[in-house]
C-alpha cells in the first residue's frame, strides 16, 4: 500500500496522541492546565495550516477561556464549532461567498449545550455553501485538504473540522448532518461520525423549522470512547423523554446481532475497493459471532428522487430568505453553482414538492421495519473511495456536479429522512492508503447498540492512525 503525503501535527507535546477523554482525564487530575492543553491546540492548529480548515481563529479568547474553571466530561478539551451554528461574538458565514456574515448575538442551543461538556472553543471551521455539498470546496476559495491526502476531499459539510480532528489538532470537533454531513467527513478523514436519532440531542432553531427535520448536531472523533462520552454527558443537559437513554457506553455488548448487509444503493452500484471493504465487514461481523445476511434495499429510486427535491427546496428557501436571515447585503446570484442548480430544480419541479413530502414522510415507516427483523444494517457510507479534490467542485456546470453527487451520496441520506441513528467507522482502507468506512443502521432510539458494536470493532480491528508509518 503506497504512503500518501499526509499532513498531521502529533508530536511529543502535552496532547500527544490523546482523544479527548484523554486529554480531560490529565486536566481533571491537574497533571496539565487547560491553558496547556489550548497553547499546545493552538499550535498543532498552525502547524496543519496547509489543510484550510478553520474557518475563524480566536486565540486571545481561546486562551482567556482556558484560564477559566474546566468542569464538564470534557473540561479543558481544545475544539473547533462548524460555521454553521452561533457562537456570541463570532460571525456564521455557512460556508457561503454572497454575504458578510455579522456577528453572532447569543450561542445556539446547541453551543449552549456544549459548552456544558467544559470544551475551550479555538474558533469556527470550514463547510461548503450552507452545507450542501459532501465536499468542503468553494468557487473562488481554497479548498478545506484531506490530511490523509491533500490532493483529495476531507468531505463535507463537516469537512473542516474532521480534517482537523484526523489531522491531531483537536481532539473532538463539532459537527451535523442533514443528508451525512457527519459520517461523510468521518469516512474520508478515518473518523468516528455517529448521526443521532432524530430528536436525540437539542436541536437548533433552524433544525426545527424544517418541513422534514433532517438535521441533527453532533462530533467527529478519533476514538468510539469519546463518542459515547458525548452523547452520555449530553442527555445531563438535554433528555428527550420520547427515546431510550443511551447512558454511558463504555465498551461492546455480549448480544450477537442480527446484521443486514447492503452492497448498492438506489443510485447505482459501489466501486470496487468500497464493495471489497463492506465484504471484509461482514465477514468480520460474521468471525465475531454475529448473524450476517445479504437484504434488499428498503427503499426505491422514487426515494432518492424525492430527497433531490427536498434538497432543492433547501437551497431555494435559502436563497429567497437569505436576506432577511442573513444580512441585506445577501445576493443569491453569488451563491455557488450546487446552491443556484438546486434552487433552479426545486422552481422546475416544484409541483412535485407536496407528493414527495408525504412519501419522504412515511419513509420512516420502512425504514423501521426494517429493524423487527435485524438488530443493525451494514452498509458503505459512500458509494465511492473518496475523490480527489475538483471531483465535486461547484466551480463545474451544475448538471454535471449533481449527477456524481447523487451517484456518490446513495446510502446516508435515509436515516436523515427516516430519522434513525447511524454510525461510520474507519474500518478499511483504499489501495492508495486513504482511510475506507463501514455504515451500520439502528432503530430510533438504539444508539446504545451502535456504540457498544462499535467498541467490539474497535477492539478488533484498531483503526488506522495518520501518524503511525
Amino acid at each position: 500500500m503506497p504512503l500518501s503525503p499526509r499532513v498531521h501535527a502529533f508530536r511529543d507535546d502535552i496532547l500527544g496522541d490523546l482523544d479527548a477523554t484523554g486529554v480531560a482525564e490529565l486536566v481533571a487530575t491537574k497533571q496539565i492546565k487547560p491553558r496547556e492543553a489550548t497553547e499546545a491546540a493552538l499550535a498543532r492548529v498552525e502547524t496543519v495550516a496547509a489543510l484550510d480548515a478553520v474557518e475563524h481563529l480566536d486565540a486571545d479568547r481561546a486562551l482567556d477561556a482556558a484560564d477559566r474553571d474546566a468542569s464538564g466530561v470534557f473540561g479543558g478539551v481544545p475544539t473547533f464549532v462548524k460555521d454553521n451554528v452561533d457562537v456570541a461574538g463570532w460571525p456564521t458565514g455557512n460556508g457561503s461567498e454572497a454575504y458578510t456574515p455579522r456577528l453572532a448575538r447569543t450561542d445556539s442551543d446547541f453551543v449552549r449545550m456544549w459548552s456544558a461538556q467544559g470544551l475551550t472553543y479555538l474558533g469556527k471551521s470550514r463547510l461548503p455553501e450552507f452545507g450542501f455539498s459532501a465536499t468542503t470546496e468553494f468557487m473562488t476559495r481554497p479548498p478545506v485538504r484531506n490530511p490523509w491526502n491533500p490532493a483529495y476531499s476531507s468531505g463535507a459539510s463537516s469537512g473542516g473540522s474532521a480534517a482537523l480532528v484526523a489531522a491531531g489538532a483537536v481532539p473532538i470537533a463539532h459537527a451535523n448532518d442533514g443528508g451525512g454531513s457527519i459520517r461523510i467527513p468521518a469516512a474520508a478523514c478515518g473518523l468516528v461520525g455517529l448521526k443521532p436519532t432524530r430528536g436525540r440531542i437539542t436541536p437548533d432553531h433552524l433544525d426545527e423549522t424544517m418541513p422534514v427535520k433532517v438535521v441533527t448536531q453532533g462530533v467527529v472523533t478519533r476514538s468510539v470512547r469519546d463518542t459515547a462520552r458525548f452523547f452520555a454527558a449530553a442527555e445531563q443537559t438535554y433528555r428527550n423523554p420520547l427515546l431510550p437513554p443511551v447512558r454511558l457506553v463504555e465498551g461492546p455488548g455480549s448480544a450477537r446481532l442480527r446484521v443486514g448487509v447492503l452492497y448498492d444503493s438506489v443510485t447505482g452500484p459501489s466501486d470496487r475497493d468500497t464493495h471489497a471493504a463492506t465484504a471484509d465487514t461482514a465477514e468480520l461481523l460474521a468471525a465475531l459471532g454475529h448473524r450476517v445476511e445479504e437484504i434488499p434495499l428498503p427503499i426505491t429510486q422514487q426515494f432518492a428522487d424525492d430527497f433531490a427535491l427536498y434538497w432543492g427546496f433547501l437551497a431555494w428557501y435559502l436563497s429567497t430568505t437569505g436576506r432577511r436571515a442573513l444580512g441585506v447585503d445577501f445576493d443569491p446570484a453569488r451563491t455557488d453553482n450546487l446552491t443556484q442548480g438546486l434552487a433552479a430544480a426545486f422552481r422546475k419541479g416544484f409541483r412535485r414538492f407536496p407528493s414527495a413530502l408525504y412519501r419522504l414522510r412515511r419513509t420512516q415507516r420502512s425504514y423501521r421495519a426494517l429493524f423487527t427483523t435485524y438488530d443493525v444494517v451494514l452498509s458503505p457510507v459512500l458509494a465511492h473511495t473518496t475523490p480527489k479534490l475538483g471531483y465535486l467542485s461547484p466551480t463545474l456546470d451544475f448538471d454535471r456536479l449533481f449527477a456524481r453527487l447523487y451517484a456518490y451520496v446513495g446510502f446516508t441520506p435515509l436515516n436523515n429522512v427516516a430519522g434513525g441513528p447511524a454510525i461510520s467507522l474507519p474500518l478499511g482502507r483504499t489501495r492508495s492508503g486513504l482511510p475506507l468506512a463501514s455504515h451500520f443502521s439502528a432503530d430510533h432510539g438504539d444508539e446504545r447498540t451502535l456504540l457498544e458494536l462499535a467498541y467490539e470493532l474497535e477492539a478488533a480491528r484498531p483503526f488506522a492512525r495518520i501518524q503511525d508509518a
